[in-house]
C-alpha cells in the first residue's frame, strides 16, 4: 500500500514501528482521538515517529521528531465508551518527513509532508538475510530456550524477521530509531546483530564498560 503525500503523526517517546510489523496503542490524548477519528473516515493510514530526547518540556506543543519514521495501517479499532481507542497498527513504508504543515483550524494533531522510503531487497540482500537469519538464531538460541519458546519462527519471512525483532527485542528507542534509519533490511540485520552481541558482551562482563 502506498503512503499518501501527508501524513498525520504520532510521535511517541519510546515507540518505534518496522514494515510488516504490528503495534498495539491505546490512544487517550484529545489531539490522537481525533486523528484517530479522521484517519477511520479516510484511508486508515498514521505516521508512527519518535520524539528527540529533551522533548518533556514542550510535550504538548510541537518537540522535535527525527525525520525517518514508519507508516502504519489501522487494522483493527475499538472505541470505548469515553472517546478512547484500542487499536492495532501494522507497520508500512518507511518515510522521511520533507515539511511540516502549519496548524490548521480545528486540528489538534501534527501534519506532515513525507516521502516514501522503500525496502524492497534484491537477490544478493535476501542471501544476506538467508545467512543473517542463521546468526541470529544461533546468537538468540540460549535466551530462547531459556523462556520456553525454543527458537525463532521458522516459517516466518527473514526480513519481516529482522523488522519483528528490531521491534520487540529490549532494545532503547534511539537504537531501535538508528535500525529503522539503516539503509535496507540487510543493513539493518547486520546492525542489530552487533547490538545484541554488545548487550550479551556486558551482560557477561558487567565492568567492561566501566572506566578505572
Amino acid at each position: 500500500m502506498l503512503l499518501p503525500a501527508q501524513l498525520p503523526l504520532f510521535p511517541l517517546p519510546s515507540t518505534v514501528l518496522f514494515p510488516g510489523v504490528f503495534l498495539p496503542l491505546h490512544i487517550f490524548e484529545p489531539r490522537y482521538k481525533q486523528m484517530v477519528t479522521r484517519a477511520l473516515e479516510g484511508d486508515r493510514i498514521i505516521g508512527m515517529t519518535l520524539l528527540v530526547p529533551g522533548h518533556e518540556d514542550d510535550y504538548d506543543g510541537r518537540p522535535p521528531i527525527f525525520p525517518v519514521g514508519c507508516g502504519g495501517l489501522i487494522t483493527h479499532v475499538e472505541r470505548q465508551q469515553d472517546g478512547r481507542f484500542n487499536m492495532i497498527l501494522r507497520g508500512l513504508d518507511k518515510f522521511r518527513i520533507d515539511g511540516e504543515e502549519p496548524p490548521a483550524d480545528g486540528v489538534l494533531y501534527r501534519v506532515a509532508r513525507v516521502t516514501p522510503l522503500e525496502e524492497d531487497a534484491g537477490t544478493t540482500d535476501r542471501l544476506t538475510l538467508r545467512e543473517t537469519r542463521g546468526r541470529l538464531e544461533a546468537i538468540l538460541a540460549p535466551a530462547l530456550q531459556g523462556e520456553g519458546a525454543g527458537r525463532l519462527p521458522p516459517d516466518m519471512a527473514d526480513d519481516d524477521l529482522v523488522n519483528a525483532l528490531s521491534q520487540y527485542l529490549d532494545l532503547d528507542p534511539l537504537e531501535k530509531q538508528a535500525l529503522l534509519e539503516r539503509d535496507g533490511v540487510a543493513a539493518r540485520a547486520h546492525t542489530l546483530i552487533e547490538l545484541i552481541e554488545m548487550k550479551l558482551l556486558t551482560q557477561r562482563h558487567p565492568d567492561s564498560g566501566r572506566r578505572h
